[in-house]
């Protein structure tokens, strides 16, 4: 069995282990790597942008090469490279998590609890709730399904295609630390910057595939097409704007406004204008935009997978001939 089906076999039982199980509840690598990092912060902290560069090298480069050395360590074994894929994979995909959330918000709405959609929905996203009415929970409910759908799922998925389990492990190490250090606080601003930055590098391919997926697996395919090649880049997140501006068009909502994050108002631009505005049934319309998107997305990264080795294997025996 070679590294490719190592890959898809791994990655597909990775991702129906997240989908039957979701996360694990007890010890979540994740966690631990948060952990890890926070300890590691408190030791380098430094309101400079060298320290924060320092603390992501550590973090990153530490679990990227723990997951090297396992993946060697199985290598002489299929079954064991195949079983290591598949424990990185739901270990580092949130898809089920990810709609669990968003549906158990939506079901509150729908009954008319909307302070428990409020004190639910910072399991989600990192926004005010209490600035948020029913219409304004539900649209933050769909924009962070659209954004979480590629960082939380496809952009893992690509970062595995090229990499193996440390891509794997390297991608959700290098989401996790943006997460903790790359928001503009007073503390991270400087610090945080690298974590930032190597965070929307990271991100650039799975935003650009997951915008791709969900125009072509969405109800509205032309909307979705024309709201992200619109609309995209007045988004402040460079992975962020093609991802919601590509959902916004495909389920035919109008995304964006005013939100506040920490205190802290911002009035970020409509994507998909002349879309609805965002109603409670949304939320499942978007959790299902999400799921397709991750099914084909798993196909898109093992063809692409394929694709790039046979080429690579042509231009080799080509310039062996030349």
């Amino acid at each position: 069995m070679g590294a490719d089906r190592v890959f898809a076999y791994g990655a597909a039982a990775g991702l129906l282990g997240d989908l039957l199980l979701g996360d694990p509840r007890r010890g979540h690598p994740v966690a631990a790597f948060g952990r890890a990092a926070g300890a590691v912060e408190r030791v380098l902290w430094r309101d400079h942008r060298g320290w924060g560069a320092l603390h992501t090298a550590v973090c990153v480069g530490g679990a990227v090469s723990s997951a090297a050395l396992a993946a060697t360590a199985v290598r002489g074994s299929r079954t064991a490279s195949v079983a290591l894929t598949a424990a990185a994979t739901w270990a580092v995909v949130g898809g089920t998590s990810l709609a669990r959330e968003a549906r158990t918000i939506g079901h509150a709405l729908a009954s008319g609890d909307v302070e428990g959609a409020r004190a639910r929905l910072p399991h989600l996203c990192g926004r005010d709730p209490q600035a948020l009415d029913a219409d304004g929970i539900a649209r933050a409910v769909v924009e962070s399904v659209a954004e979480n759908t590629s960082d939380a799922v496809v952009g893992a998925l690509v970062w595995g295609a090229v990499g193996g389990v440390p891509g794997l492990v390297g991608f959700r190490a290098v989401n996790t630390l943006d997460a903790m250090v790359g928001h503009k606080s007073p503390r991270h601003r400087r610090y945080g910057w690298a974590s930032a930055r190597l965070d929307d590098l990271a991100g650039w391919p799975g935003a650009r595939l997951t915008a791709l997926l969900a125009a072509a697996t969405g109800p509205d395919r032309r909307g979705a097409l024309r709201a992200w090649r619109a609309d995209a880049r007045r988004h402040p997140s460079p992975n962020a704007g093609p991802v919601e501006a590509s959902f916004a068009g495909a389920l035919g909502v109008r995304l964006g406004g005013t939100l506040s994050y920490g205190g802290r108002l911002e009035h970020r631009p409509l994507l998909n204008a002349p879309g609805r505005a965002v109603r409670t049934d949304d939320i499942e319309r978007a959790v299902r935009l999400s799921r397709r998107v991750t099914a084909l997305a798993l196909g898109a990264t093992v063809a692409g997978r394929l694709v790039a080795r046979r080429v690579t294997r042509g231009l080799l025996a080509k310039g062996r001939t030349s």
